[in-house]
């Protein structure tokens, strides 16, 4: 599967994404345009946009757009320069999931490693915002390490979200090639200390394959997701978003994601694992209500 012309992998036929409902992803692209608020979908090249514009969700991304991290896997901007938080950013997301009814809403940001706390109180700020206007949506947060202060990380939890979310992206042995401001075990202190800190709170953690990691490797991370106490997980394929990004190193097939989520669900008992080559951490977020249900806490 790869072109020795270019030693560049093909994309295979089942990564095609059909193409959404123009008029649909224009009415959500609007609204965002009009309330001056970023989105993954738009900033991170998600190559689920036009499904979910088309349905009228996105993932809000606060303090944003540029990060003061260069992960070479990801396309946001990079940009270390001091910035002051946008008070009113909380106000206009809410504003947002109001006018957009969101039933779920799932809120991530860029790594703010200038700020002391990282932007902790922006989440708290936003959480808040969201309940306020917004009393039965349920609120997903998809946050950074925030390297490591855990007083950041109750300070974001005391805001009582329904999901905490924190990527582990990839496997321990790639760690320092993938994300090298990272660190695999800081990752699952993080979601260890949620499941301690706030027992109710369900966590979630999600990573891309086809970045070189072997199948054995994968389980092991899956062991210890696990081990830490993550209730959902995402896995999803790789896809570089250009020249100067991390190579594709294998497309994974269908049936190998299947086999990964059985094995996650059957063998380890995750709540949950959404697993397939255009899974993305909060792709099809919605579905925790459902599970909610079946696992009330």
């Amino acid at each position: 599967m790869t072109n020795n012309s270019s030693n560049a992998v093909v994309k295979p036929d089942w990564l095609r994404v059909k193409a959404p409902q123009v008029e649909r992803i224009g009415n959500t692209a609007n609204l965002l345009k009009d309330l001056k608020l970023n989105t993954v979908c738009q900033e991170a090249s998600c190559p689920n946009i036009g499904e979910c514009f088309a349905s009228g969700t996105a993932t809000f991304l606060i303090m944003g757009p540029g990060c003061t991290r260069a992960c070479p896997y990801c396309d946001i901007e990079f940009d270390r320069s001091k910035r002051d938080l946008d008070e009113t950013e909380p106000y206009r997301l809410a504003e947002a999931v109001y006018r957009m009814k969101l039933k779920h809403v799932v809120i991530t940001s860029v790594n703010r490693d200038d700020l002391e706390d990282g932007g902790a109180s922006q989440f708290y700020k936003c959480v808040s915002a969201v309940r306020k206007k917004s009393v039965e949506t349920t609120i997903e947060l998809l946050i950074p390490d925030f390297c490591g202060n855990w007083y950041a990380l109750e300070k974001v939890l005391d805001s009582k979200p329904d999901v905490l979310n924190h990527n582990i992206e990839t496997v321990s042995s790639l760690y320092k090639k993938v994300r090298p401001q990272g660190q695999y075990k800081r990752t699952l202190e993080l979601l260890k200390r949620t499941r301690d800190y706030s027992p109710k709170v369900y966590t979630k953690s999600g990573f891309m394959l086809g970045l070189g990691e072997k199948d054995e490797d994968v389980l092991n991370l899956l062991r210890d997701l696990r081990r830490n106490h993550v209730d959902i997980v995402t896995i999803g394929q790789y896809l570089s978003p250009g020249p100067n990004h991390l190579p594709v190193q294998r497309f994974i097939s269908p049936s190998k994601f299947k086999y990964f989520k059985l094995f996650g669900e059957n063998e380890l008992d995750f709540m949950q694992v959404v697993s397939s080559p255009l899974t993305r951490s909060s792709y099809h977020a919605e579905e925790i209500q459902k599970l909610m249900k079946q696992y009330p806490r």
